[in-house]
């Protein structure tokens, strides 16, 4: 993944304390402290979001939660993540839209019970209504750190 990463920079940036100083006051710092953070494995430990919905499980004509069809060959990948120490988190946006939360839809329980049901390993799970990291709708998500199921 990093090597893919180092790929599409545009360039090298050359740090240096003159260039440290000029990006702090253009960013207005002042004398805040930061910390360096890490590209990967935050706080020494892998965590992986792995969504739910065309992922692990797949829908045929009607695209309803309790019709999902689990890929076992990709919660199998994802469980193989969760015994090589990663963290695993599901995180999904099921009842996240704002239909749903006028409606009072949560999925919470029911995607919980699911998951346990498919067989999948993990250690939390986020909807768009609950959970610790709450997932927004959305068409598309843009990150240095993201992988399709299939490049696993």
């Amino acid at each position: 993944m990093e090597g893919a990463y180092q790929a599409h920079r545009p360039h090298k940036i050359i740090m240096n304390k003159h260039r440290e100083a000029e990006l702090r006051r253009i960013h207005g710092c002042g004398e805040m402290d930061f910390h360096e953070s890490k590209r990967f494995e935050a706080d020494d430990q892998k965590v992986a979001l792995v969504d739910i919905d065309e992922t692990i499980c797949f829908y045929g004509e009607k695209r309803r939660y309790d019709l999902a069809v689990p890929n076992q060959i990709n919660i199998d990948k994802i469980n193989k993540l969760h015994d090589e120490g990663w963290y695993i988190i599901y995180w999904t946006a099921r009842g996240g839209s704002e239909k749903s939360k006028a409606a009072g839809k949560c999925y919470h329980s029911f995607t919980e019970k699911q998951l346990e049901s498919w067989g999948c390993k993990f250690h939390e799970l986020s909807t768009g209504s609950k959970g610790k990291y709450i997932k927004p709708p959305c068409d598309l998500v843009i990150d240095d750190k993201s992988k399709r199921i299939e490049e696993l």
